[in-house]
């Protein structure tokens, strides 16, 4: 598999310099300061794939090019979102980018309650805890109808939660929470956080799905044209949150999603730790039914409770075995060239803990540089052993 790193442009604390140390070849990056919905220009591209070709390396995902909401929601807005985004699509594809990742959550994109989750290592992991997000939801955010949400037990849970923390600690996991949003922590207030949820209050799970479809109609056509073979995320955490409907979250959504088009530019994120922080999902058996339709890979483990929270574990030791993923993608990918249908699948270690120095240093949550440095370097190994006997 091509080896990428995750590169937040030019402000991202981890120079091309220090990514070309990691070993890796190819660079995970988007146009970070345009604002979704906008036009990227061909000059904007061309400065970020020539720059990434100065370090001695090459832009092999895009990641990503964001869904505006009025997409997902199908609302007036969505006619002119969509010409955008297939706009900058053919940009991307006539500029040799070959692969663009992307996502249909609404509102809120990866959420976690807790970015420095103290592991027994002395590390620190990111968390969803549950009754912490439920305490949030219900009882500081306030929103109408959470209470109905979730059982009895669970609501107990939480209220007991939400009386024990100080007024600092709910303001933490509210920054947590918030950063998920586009734009992050900085760009909204509770007040507008329950403003965005409520323009999803007519948008049901099936209006979301035909939505994703309406939308799947329009790009593929660019894509095939421009050569690009799209990858989209599963949701993150994989299930409802705010009571926004998600759709790409099971085995059954990426299965909907890959036979309503047949063709190889219709294609799959295969996040390990997103698929795996649902009990019900079967990672392995997941990879080994999608693997040909796996256009890009998140190589990242989790740990699930009881309860349904999660954390994130080292790269290969959370529940999902990711020796075997690995072996499947290999052999993918190994079939593949020799059919001549591809001849590659760029995989990323996905998020890591923030071990030793990085502790003290500005880093994005979970892309410090020292906890992906050792998954990546754990996960080349497992790859280099499996292909020597492929």
């Amino acid at each position: 598999m091509e080896q990428t790193w995750r590169w937040f442009g030019d402000h991202d604390p981890i120079s091309l310099d220090h990514v070309k140390h990691t070993g890796a070849i190819g660079v995970v990056t988007s146009l970070h300061h345009v604002p979704s919905g906008h036009n990227w220009t061909v000059e904007d591209i061309s400065e970020r794939k020539n720059k990434i070709a100065a370090a001695g390396l090459q832009w092999s995902v895009c990641e990503s090019i964001p869904v505006p909401d009025s997409v997902k929601r199908g609302d007036t807005r969505s006619r002119a979102s969509i010409d955008v985004w297939k706009d900058n699509l053919a940009k991307l594809g006539r500029a040799g980018i070959p692969v663009v990742c992307y996502n249909f959550m609404p509102i809120v994109d990866w959420t976690r309650t807790d970015l420095r989750y103290k592991l027994p290592s002395g590390g620190y992991a990111l968390r969803f805890d549950l009754i912490d997000f439920i305490a949030y939801d219900v009882f500081i955010l306030k929103r109408q109808g959470a209470d109905q949400a979730y059982s009895p037990a669970l609501i107990t849970q939480a209220q007991r939660r939400a009386l024990k923390l100080s007024e600092n600690a709910i303001i933490q996991l509210e920054l947590n929470i918030i950063k998920g949003l586009p734009g992050g922590s900085d760009s909204h207030t509770r007040q507008s956080l329950i403003s965005l949820i409520a323009t999803f209050d007519d948008t049901k799970a099936p209006d979301l799905r035909e939505n994703l479809l309406q939308f799947l109609r329009e790009i593929l056509p660019v894509a095939e044209d421009v050569g690009v073979r799209l990858a989209i995320h599963p949701d993150d955490p994989p299930f409802t949150l705010f009571g926004l409907p998600r759709v790409v979250s099971t085995a059954a959504d990426a299965r909907m999603i890959l036979n309503a088009f047949e063709t190889p530019a219709n294609g799959l994120t295969m996040c390990v730790g997103s698929y795996g922080s649902r009990r019900d999902n079967n990672v392995l058996a997941m990879t080994e039914e999608f693997a040909s339709r796996i256009n890009f890979a998140h190589l990242r483990n989790v740990a699930v409770e009881s309860n349904g929270s999660f954390h994130e574990t080292e790269h290969l030791l959370g529940d999902t075995d990711m020796v075997g993923v690995v072996e499947i993608l290999l052999r993918e990918e190994k079939q593949a060239q020799i059919e001549g249908r591809r001849s590659s699948i760029p995989m990323r270690p996905d998020h890591g803990h923030l071990l030793a120095d990085d502790i003290s240093k500005r880093t994005n949550p979970g892309y410090s540089y020292i906890g992906r440095l050792k998954g990546l370097a754990e996960l080349r190994g497992v790859m280099r052993t499996i292909e020597r006997n492929l």
